[in-house]
């Protein structure tokens, strides 16, 4: 998969690559977030993650980066027919304040309309008000719950139809 950048550099100094799930850059941050879940729940996320899945066609893994430095993640794998999961999105916590979250969720969702999926969902957690503030300001509403988390007193789930999105 090539690690050309997605996108140029935003006013932040944000510019976002691909990366496979598996990439030593992504598992680096996918520690930095599970110890946040630890932190923040007591521990680490068991929910299911297959590396594959975050493969195109049906699912992509992005990282973001201010020069060589690595802050964001988030991907996208495939939930349903025409609609996608975003998962693992993370911004280290130096880096929080700045918009890349914001940043990398709106690439995220231009992908997956690239990818053919017209809606997304996601899951979080009542103990990430961040996350649901981000969610709800970029156009994501209430969904029913679904998933590995779908009886998680914690658990709060959303989804966005992208054909909206595209259109705004």
């Amino acid at each position: 998969m090539s690690t050309a950048p997605t996108a140029d550099r935003d006013d932040t100094g944000l510019f976002i690559r691909a990366l496979r799930y598996a990439d030593p850059v992504v598992r680096a941050l996918e520690s930095e977030l599970q110890l946040d879940y630890a932190e923040r729940y007591g521990d680490p996320d068991e929910g299911p993650i297959f590396p594959e899945e975050f493969t195109p066609p049906e699912g992509l893994f992005l990282v973001g980066f201010v020069g060589n430095e690595p802050v964001a993640t988030g991907g996208f794998r495939k939930h349903g027919d025409g609609v996608a999961e975003i998962k693992r999105m993370y911004v280290a916590h130096e880096h929080r304040g700045g918009g890349h979250a914001r940043r990398l969720l709106a690439e995220l969702e231009a992908h997956a309309v690239r990818a053919g999926y017209t809606s997304v969902v996601l899951e979080t957690g009542l103990k990430q008000p961040e996350a649901m503030a981000l969610y709800q300001s970029s156009g994501y509403t209430p969904t029913d719950p679904y998933g590995y988390y779908s009886e998680a007193e914690f658990s709060r789930f959303f989804t966005k139809n992208l054909d909206d999105a595209a259109s705004a």
